[in-house]
């Protein structure tokens, strides 16, 4: 315990990373890996393969602009009543849910494998929003950034493991009891769901909630959430360089999300095996941490912008070499171009909006960028969804992202590296 404690560490902060170590299962095995494979290789198997890649899009669009919907509500009650630990657990539980009936889902059930996953998805997020508010209480400013990592650090590592005990159950079915690879993805769910309900029990059990001696009702919680929301953003709006930087940010991030979710079945579509996807989604998991920490190094010797513009010129190549990709050994190499660069560009990103706001803002306007990156993460899969539709190939979808990183560039490149007077 000593030893924690010289790291800033204590039970509470402890507690609060090991729900990344829960949670992060399902955004490792549900969300980029297990399930799109699932989904265009056995439950929507009955439509062509172009239509799997579009429909897949579309589902992620509407899964991801409910939570941008519903994020200023939540993020209201958040912030300003005294029940976020019971909504905390509440949303959890639905995405749990949801994962676990992901089990009954079986071939052509494509629109109830969409439903499920949207309301998963739902959970999910949702619940993300509540236990981020908690780093504030669990955490001081100096050991804020240690434990924020160190929950990433473990999400990256508890989804690594449970992703790679699905790939054996899938890979040799029968050293499990299990009678093929479809019952063994179905089983994955249900592991995924039991995962992320037990390793979440000593964080809803070991953190209290600080009761405020003011707090608001809470309907008038989710409303001030809105009107907080909106007044913000009328005050970004007259920050030109801070409004600059998120319209660059909103731009590319939807292409980086995109690809994290519509590469495996886009995969699928071309003809690559579920194995092979799933083996390529693990190793992401694996290098991506030390990727991120060298692009933390690199800002030492230039400055952050463009070390954006390596990840932004590298997740260019990624979308029009996916244009050309043929094989499982093409996705390898564009799995291992995505790792090096997704978590420096979503760290720099936040590091330099950090330092572009002002200081006394910090708190409020770092609510507003996590909500509003929510709002950007929508379009990319339905522009993806709609052309690959049109045009009868993912590979027109896929080469469809390049338009996001470039004007995410152009528009980054009016950006001014210094903090707003």
């Amino acid at each position: 315990m000593k030893a924690l404690k010289k790291l800033g560490l204590t039970r509470d902060s402890l507690a609060w990373a090991l729900y990344d170590w829960a949670n992060s299962a399902y955004a490792t095995v549900v969300l980029a890996a297990v399930l799109p494979a699932y989904y265009a290789s056995y439950v929507a198997s009955p439509l062509p393969a172009y239509l799997r890649t579009a429909y897949w899009g579309y589902t992620n669009f509407i899964a991801t602009a409910l939570i941008a919907i519903i994020a200023p509500i939540i993020g209201g009650i958040s912030d300003r009543s005294a029940s976020r630990k019971k909504f905390w657990i509440g949303f959890a539980l639905l995405g749990i849910l949801g994962t676990g009936l992901l089990y009954y889902v079986d071939k052509g059930d494509y629109l109830m494998a969409s439903a499920l996953f949207v309301v998963s998805m739902l959970g999910f997020g949702a619940a993300n929003v509540f236990y981020d508010s908690f780093l504030i209480q669990v955490s001081s400013h100096k050991t804020s950034d240690f434990v924020s990592n160190l929950g990433y650090a473990l999400g990256y590592i508890g989804g690594g493991i449970l992703l790679a005990i699905n790939l054996l159950m899938i890979q040799k079915p029968h050293l499990f009891g299990l009678a093929n690879s479809v019952q063994a993805i179905k089983i994955g769910f249900v592991l995924v769901a039991l995962w992320w309900l037990v390793f979440s029990i000593p964080s809803w059990m070991l953190i209290h909630e600080e009761r405020e001696e003011h707090h608001i009702p809470l309907r008038e919680a989710a409303l001030d959430g809105i009107v907080h929301f909106v007044r913000i953003f009328k005050e970004i709006v007259k920050i030109r360089n801070v409004l600059i930087f998120l319209i660059a940010y909103w731009l590319y991030n939807d292409g980086i999300s995109t690809i994290i979710k519509m590469a495996v079945v886009y995969g699928k579509e071309i003809g690559i095996g579920n194995n092979a996807l799933i083996l390529a989604i693990l190793m992401v998991q694996f290098v991506a941490a030390p990727f991120a920490l060298l692009f933390g190094v690199i800002t030492r010797l230039i400055p952050t912008k463009f070390a954006l513009f390596i990840t932004l010129a590298v997740y260019s190549i990624i979308a029009v070499f996916g244009y050309y990709m043929k094989d499982a050994h093409d996705f390898f190499v564009l799995a291992f171009l995505v790792a090096t660069v997704q978590g420096g560009a979503q760290a720099l990103s936040r590091s330099m909006f950090s330092r572009l706001i002002p200081a006394e803002k910090r708190a409020e306007y770092f609510g507003f960028f996590s909500m509003s990156g929510k709002f950007a993460s929508i379009f990319g899969p339905l522009l993806m969804g709609i052309v690959t539709q049109e045009t009868g190939s993912g590979r027109n979808g896929i080469l469809i992202l390049v338009v996001l990183f470039v004007l995410g560039g152009i528009v980054l490149g009016f950006v001014k590296e210094k903090p707003a007077t």
